[in-house]
């Protein structure tokens, strides 16, 4: 069909001029025969010449009867001709032909009686091969079942897309009945049905005669106007043997259950994706403020447009917390997520930051039930209930929060705080799965985060302890500038039990102790106090430093399970010299103006507390100048370089110390020797000599 024809047709109007004729006759391959009255041929056309094997020459002018039909059928068939042409009733049947090469073939006959402007009476014979004949009867029998009796809804549009037929599939699926289509375009029929796509895809079609396969469709129809359905299309232009363009061919096929589990199945494997992302991403430090960042940051966006992760503050102190029905929530924000400044986010707490909620608010009921709060479509009245203050639910409004969730963070039977969750641009609201969901995630972070609160509280704890047993600062001694830096453990692990300590002696003889308790925690903390205290006693006795190691070791071998390793020196500023023995601990640093710096070569002898092994005391020089470093080996001892060049890194910092002050010293060897992810405490002690006054 041409660009004119098929725009007439779409107009509705009539086709005009020439049109290509279709195929079917061609397929029955009909043959057409003129009898005068007395049953002679006179046509003969070019279909009868291929169906009997006669040329015109050899047909025109006999009588049919003897030509075409075996001599035992010739009475019958002049009765039926002269029953045709007496009656003018037409004939139709099969009947069994002879050919010219005397074979017999079945013929469909329909025979007719024909008048001509001077009356004379013809006969019409219209033959087809029978076989030709039933297999095209079977073919369109099969089609009309078929197209009738499917599940899916069939419809043949024209070439202008309006719907010729359709079934009643369709009409069920529709809602519209097969008169209510015809002759109407998609968009009249079924406006719901994105009708824009569905005829820009059929004008693809028509065009190209590529087939549209199982594309989905969104949309309703007058059969559901209330639920929204899915459905498979497809599009099969329809062409005839000539090639003449006819229409386009649609099927149907609701599919929303398929979708429906399909989705649910996509979610199902999005959860247990989320999940286990967050059991490899939640936990990996024991920090309370990281693991909780940690929470919110697999919540957002995968569960949530905005995530909150907030402690009862009781609990963050290492109390436990009950809330009764009139009793506020004391919170601790510790992360919220994005941070990216949006009003969402300015309207909740500031991680760090204490608030006060109300016995009437969603997340104060959360943690007081234990239970998950759901507001799947947030109204106005619900923003009092949802944010921190008046001016929070304004933001929040702003912002567009539609959909509300919160679930408690309860381990160990404890609940420790709540998981609050926004959705502000995610159109969908929270539903059931993504309570569950929620539920999930809460409860494998609320252990790390319990374990994060435990650790940390024990840190402080053992921190404090241990800050409490050393000198804040050390005395000020005859003949000695000291200056001193303790640097606890990184945060990934407990303190442990470094110490130092500078101790007045008499004949203006000072003390100087660094030392390490193996282990780490609270006990090590009590264990390196012990020392300390025991040190400090021993050293009033003024015993020579071998004497008192032996006396620190049966101290140390008293302790169950204890080990500690130790430098003791005395410094006598009149005879210029410093007394050191050592107890299984790295070796003092000297510097000597105008000299390198130097590991003093001590005898290394066995850690406290291993017991039976003899200390020895070494006599070294120490004129005014002078400086002894003493250090823990959380200084120098790391995972990736031998102890031999980290103690030539020490002595290449302490070039030129003589000259610096000794704090700057400290510093320097503390801000470029220590890692931050050292889990080892580091301790370190300079002694710089000068003249008695």
């Amino acid at each position: 069909m041409s660009a004119a024809e098929t725009q007439a047709a779409g107009n509705g109007e009539p086709e005009r001029g020439p049109v290509r004729p279709g195929g079917l006759l061609d397929m029955l391959n009909v043959a057409s025969v003129v009898l005068d009255g007395r049953g002679r041929i006179v046509l003969w056309s070019p279909q009868a010449e291929e169906l009997f094997g006669y040329t015109a020459d050899e047909a025109l002018g006999r009588y049919a009867a003897r030509l075409m039909v075996h001599e035992r059928h010739i009475g019958l068939v002049g009765e039926l001709f002269e029953d045709v042409m007496r009656t003018g009733q037409s004939w139709a049947g099969g009947f069994p032909i002879r050919r010219k090469d005397g074979t017999t073939r079945l013929v469909e006959f329909r025979n007719m009686r024909l008048l001509d402007d001077r009356g004379d009476v013809y006969a019409l014979g219209l033959a087809a091969d029978q076989s030709t004949v039933r297999r095209l009867e079977h073919d369109v029998a099969l089609s009309e079942r078929m197209v009738h009796q499917s599940p899916i809804g069939l419809a043949v549009l024209d070439t202008g897309l309006r719907f010729v037929s359709v079934n009643p599939a369709l009409e069920r699926l529709s809602g519209v009945p097969a008169e209510g289509h015809e002759g109407r375009m998609l968009r009249e029929v079924l406006p719901l049905l994105d009708p824009d796509v569905v005829e820009e895809a059929l004008r693809d079609v028509l065009t190209s005669g590529d087939p549209v396969i199982d594309r989905t469709v969104v949309g309703r129809t007058p059969a559901d106007p209330d639920a929204e359905h899915t459905w498979s299309l497809s599009l099969y232009r329809l062409d005839d043997s000539l090639g003449n363009v006819l229409g386009i061919a649609l099927s149907l096929t609701d599919i929303t259950e398929q979708h429906r589990a399909a989705v649910e199945a996509e979610n199902a494997r999005r959860r247990l994706a989320l999940i286990a992302d967050a059991s490899a991403r939640i936990g990996t430090t024991l920090e309370l403020e990281r693991t909780a960042c940690e929470l919110a940051e697999v919540a957002v966006p995968a569960l949530a447009d905005v995530a909150a992760v907030d402690l009862l503050d009781a609990v963050v102190e290492g109390r436990r917390s009950t809330l009764g029905p009139a009793e506020a929530a004391v919170i601790r924000a510790l992360a919220v997520r994005p941070d990216d400044g949006g009003d969402a986010t300015r309207a909740a707490d500031r991680p760090g930051g204490i608030a006060w909620y109300g016995p009437d608010r969603l997340v104060t009921e959360c943690v007081r039930t234990g239970k998950a709060v759901l507001v799947p479509r947030v109204k106005d009245d619900d923003l009092p209930r949802i944010a921190r203050s008046p001016e929070a639910a304004v933001m929040l409004s702003r912002a567009g929060l539609h959909s509300y969730l919160a679930v408690p963070l309860i381990a160990r039977g404890e609940i420790l705080g709540a998981l609050d969750l926004k959705r502000t641009r995610n159109p969908e609201p929270f539903d059931e799965d993504d309570v569950l969901l929620a539920r999930e995630l809460a409860a494998r972070a609320a252990v790390q985060i319990d374990n994060a609160r435990w650790y940390q509280n024990a840190r402080s704890t053992a921190l404090t302890l241990q800050r409490s047993l050393l000198p804040s600062h050390p005395p000020v001694t005859a003949g000695l500038e000291v200056a001193s830096h303790y640097q606890p453990a990184g945060s990934t692990s407990e303190v442990g039990g470094d110490w130092f300590d500078v101790i007045p002696l008499e004949g203006d003889k000072t003390a100087l102790v660094v030392g390490d308790v193996m282990g780490s925690g609270i006990s090590a903390a009590a264990t390196m106090g012990l020392l300390r205290t025991a040190t400090t006693t021993l050293a009033s006795l003024d015993l020579d430093p071998s004497l008192l190691l032996e006396q620190l070791d049966k101290a140390t071998a008293a302790t169950e399970h204890s080990i500690a390793t130790c430098v003791y020196a005395v410094h006598d500023p009149r005879q210029r010299r410093c007394l050191i023995a050592n107890a299984g601990h790295l070796p003092p640093v000297r510097i000597r103006p105008g000299r390198a710096p130097e590991l003093l070569d001590l005898p290394t002898g066995v850690p406290l507390g291993v017991g039976g092994v003899e200390f020895a005391t070494v006599t070294v020089d120490f004129e005014p100048g002078d400086e002894l470093v003493l250090y823990t080996d959380g200084l120098v001892e790391t995972r990736s370089h031998s102890l031999d060049e980290r103690l030539e890194r020490l002595l290449s910092l302490l070039e030129g110390a003589p000259e610096r002050p000794l704090e700057e010293v400290c510093q320097e060897l503390l801000e470029t020797l220590y890692e931050p992810d050292n889990h080892d405490d580091v301790a370190v002690l300079i002694a710089r000599a000068r003249d008695l006054a």
